[in-house]
C-alpha cells in the first residue's frame, strides 16, 4: 500500500504556437552547441524538420540529421541512431515526430550514457541513473511521449515489444507547437487524438494510489489515481471533447490543433505518473493480430472497458460525460455513465475509429489467446480499478467483437 505520492514531467515545457522558433535560445540554455535530430524521412519531406534545424543553424548550432526513425522503433534503428551519435558527439539528442520517433530518441539517450543494450533496461526502474539531454518535439497529439517516462521499442527478431520505464528518460525540454502538426494527415489525428483520450480515461478512472498494489521492495512509475493527475485528466478529457473532432475534420484549425497539443500533453503527464490500465494490456494482446497502430486499437478498446470498470468508478465516469459534453443533469451516476459510454461511442464514429474487432480482422477464434495475453501485463493491470480475470477480459473482447 502507498500513502504517499509524486509528480515527474519532462524538466521545462515549452507550449504554444510557432515555439519551435525558440529551440536555438533554448539549445544555448543548455550550453549546446552540437545537437543530432532524431527523426524520419516523411517529416524531411513534409519540411517539419527545416521549420527546426532553421532556428539552431541561426543561432550558430551544428546539426546532424539522423532519419531512420519508423513506427513502433525496432531496435536495430536504435543502434543506427547510437552508431552516427556516437560519432558527431552532440551535446543534445532532439527527437522529432510522433511517439516513435521520441521513443526511439530516449532509448538512444539511454545507450549514449549507459551502454548495453535496450533489453538491459527492459522494465521499470532499472535505468541506472539520468541519460544524454533530450529536447522532444512532437508532431503528433496522441502519445505525449514528450513528457512521459516510457520508450516502447519493438524487438523484430523476437516479434514482441517492451517497454523501457524510468523517470531518467523524461526529457530536459518538451517543446509542444502546434503548428507543426497542422499537415499530419486525417488517419493519423483521429488515431493519435483518441490515444490521448485513452491515456486520460485509464488515468481519472485508476486505482486509487491509497489502494495501489505495489508489492514491497518493487519499483515503478506508476503509482495509482492521485489529486494532480485528476487535474490534468480532466484538462485533456475536456480538450478532447471540444476539439478532436475538428482537428480531424479541419486540419488547418489552428486553434483545435492547440486544444489536441494541449490534451495530448496534460494526458501525457497524468498517466505517466498515475499509469495506464486494462485498455493497454487488451491492445498489447490486439496489435500483433490487427497490425493496426496503437491509437486506433486503444480507442476502439476503450468504450468496452469503460463498460467495464464503470461499477468500480461511477462518480469518475459521470464526470467523464459532464467533460465531454454531455448534459447530465439530474442523472444519477450510474446514468450518466453510460452517456460517457455512448459519447465515447459517438466520437469513435465520428472521426473514423473501427466500431468492433471483427473490423480490425479480429474473429472468435483469437479471443482466447487475446485474454490470456491480456493477462500477462501485470504492471499495468494492477492500475485497473476494477481486477481482472482471464474470464473478465475474455467477456469485454466478445463484447467487442
Amino acid at each position: 500500500m502507498r500513502t504517499t505520492w509524486n509528480f515527474n514531467t519532462a524538466g521545462q515545457i515549452v507550449f504554444g504556437r510557432d515555439a519551435a522558433r525558440q529551440l536555438g535560445r533554448i539549445a544555448g540554455s543548455m550550453s549546446a552547441k552540437r545537437v543530432l535530430i532524431v527523426t524520419d524521412a516523411s517529416l524531411v519531406d513534409a519540411g517539419i524538420v527545416e521549420r527546426v534545424t532553421a532556428p539552431l543553424l541561426e543561432a550558430g548550432v551544428a546539426i546532424e540529421l539522423f532519419t531512420g526513425g519508423q513506427p513502433d522503433p525496432p531496435l536495430y534503428a536504435v543502434n543506427e541512431a547510437v552508431e552516427l551519435a556516437r560519432t558527431f558527439k552532440p551535446d543534445v539528442l532532439l527527437g522529432l515526430g510522433g511517439g516513435s520517433n521520441m521513443d526511439l530518441t530516449k532509448a538512444a539517450a539511454t545507450l549514449l550514457t549507459h551502454g548495453g543494450t535496450c533489453h538491459d533496461y527492459a522494465g521499470d526502474q532499472v535505468v541506472p541513473g539520468p541519460v544524454h539531454p533530450m529536447i522532444l518535439v512532437p508532431t503528433t497529439a496522441g502519445t505525449g511521449s514528450e513528457v512521459t517516462a516510457a520508450a516502447v521499442l519493438n524487438d523484430t527478431e523476437a516479434g514482441s515489444k517492451f517497454a523501457i520505464l524510468s523517470n531518467h528518460i523524461r526529457p530536459c525540454v518538451a517543446l509542444v507547437d502546434p503548428m507543426l502538426m497542422v499537415s499530419c494527415p486525417r488517419s493519423v489525428t483521429a488515431d493519435s487524438g483518441i490515444d490521448a483520450l485513452t491515456h486520460a480515461v485509464e488515468a481519472y478512472t485508476a486505482v486509487d494510489n491509497e489502494q495501489f498494489p505495489l508489492p514491497e521492495g518493487e519499483q515503478t512509475i506508476y503509482q495509482g489515481r492521485h489529486p494532480l493527475g485528476d487535474l490534468l485528466a480532466e484538462q485533456a478529457i475536456g480538450l478532447v471533447g471540444r476539439h478532436l473532432r475538428r482537428a480531424v475534420s479541419d486540419g488547418s484549425d489552428v486553434e483545435a490543433r492547440e486544444g489536441m497539443a494541449l490534451a495530448a500533453m496534460t494526458a501525457g503527464m497524468a498517466f505517466s505518473n498515475v499509469g495506464v490500465a486494462l485498455v493497454h494490456a487488451m491492445e498489447y494482446a490486439l496489435a500483433p493480430v490487427s497490425h493496426t497502430s496503437h491509437g486506433r486499437g486503444c480507442g476502439l478498446l476503450l468504450p468496452y472497458v469503460m463498460q467495464f470498470n464503470s461499477p468500480a468508478r461511477p462518480q469518475q465516469m459521470a464526470r467523464i460525460a459532464a467533460l465531454l459534453g454531455e448534459d447530465i443533469s439530474g442523472l444519477s451516476d450510474e446514468s450518466a455513465a453510460e452517456r460517457a459510454i455512448a459519447a465515447v461511442h459517438r466520437l469513435k464514429a465520428d472521426i473514423g475509429i473501427p466500431a468492433r474487432l471483427s473490423d480490425v480482422g479480429v474473429t472468435a477464434d483469437h479471443l482466447g489467446a487475446m485474454a490470456e495475453k491480456t493477462c500477462t501485463v501485470k504492471r499495468i493491470l494492477r492500475v485497473n480499478p476494477r481486477p481482472v480475470s482471464q474470464e473478465d477480459a475474455a467477456s469485454i473482447l466478445e463484447a467487442a467483437l
